[in-house]
């Protein structure tokens, strides 16, 4: 059972499409989570839900403050689900203000090519058989959408490699749990051009 963990619609039920997904476990969004309160990054943030399958790990920073959530699935039947989901999460609002939850069913790369800047957190959660090489393009394609302080978390296999980071992304922690791999990075700060003395 996936549900959302805490927040204006903590311990609600969230639906999971029926195959072709690999919901993040609990203990593992909890993890996600945590470190990102830690940051002080969800209140008020635009986020991204890359792979989204059931959309918990989007939905969840909905609950917890984020203003601004797109949800991107490819297959249409993860894509309904999401839209249940979201749906669901609306209805719990209670007298919360409402976060903006957009649901795209498109492939993530075709949606990244076109979409606006200004994002401050991206979760990508891939199929654990996702070509490294399709992972470096997204992430490729995503750089440049980021915010200064934004955050990138992947979800990989324990014996996947680690990402391909591009420019303008910098590694920062790998966690491991289990069978899951959390690999988390920022948005690289240019360096400054050296003065000359």
């Amino acid at each position: 059972m996936t549900r959302i963990i805490a927040g204006f619609a903590g311990s609600l039920t969230l639906r999971v499409p029926r195959s072709g997904t690999r919901p993040t476990s609990d203990r593992v969004r909890e993890a996600i989570f945590s470190a990102l309160e830690a940051r002080d990054a969800i209140e008020g943030a635009r986020v991204l839900d890359l792979y989204a399958g059931s959309g918990a790990l989007g939905l969840e920073a909905a609950s917890r403050g984020a203003t601004d959530v797109v949800l991107v699935e490819r297959a249409k039947p993860a894509a309904d689900v999401c839209r249940a989901n979201a749906d669901a999460l609306l209805k719990a609002m209670r007298g919360h203000s409402a976060p903006h939850v957009r649901v795209v069913v498109r492939a993530v790369a075709a949606y990244l090519e076109g979409a606006p800047g200004g994002v401050d957190i991206a979760f990508i959660d891939p199929p654990y058989d996702l070509a490294e090489s399709a992972l470096a393009r997204d992430l490729e394609l995503l750089a440049p959408l980021l915010a200064p302080d934004a955050v990138v978390m992947v979800e990989r296999s324990s014996r996947s490699p680690e990402p391909q980071w591009p420019e303008g992304i910098a590694a920062e922690r790998r966690r491991d749990y289990g069978e899951t791999t959390l690999w988390w990075a920022s948005t690289a700060q240019p360096a400054l051009p050296s003065q000359p003395e």
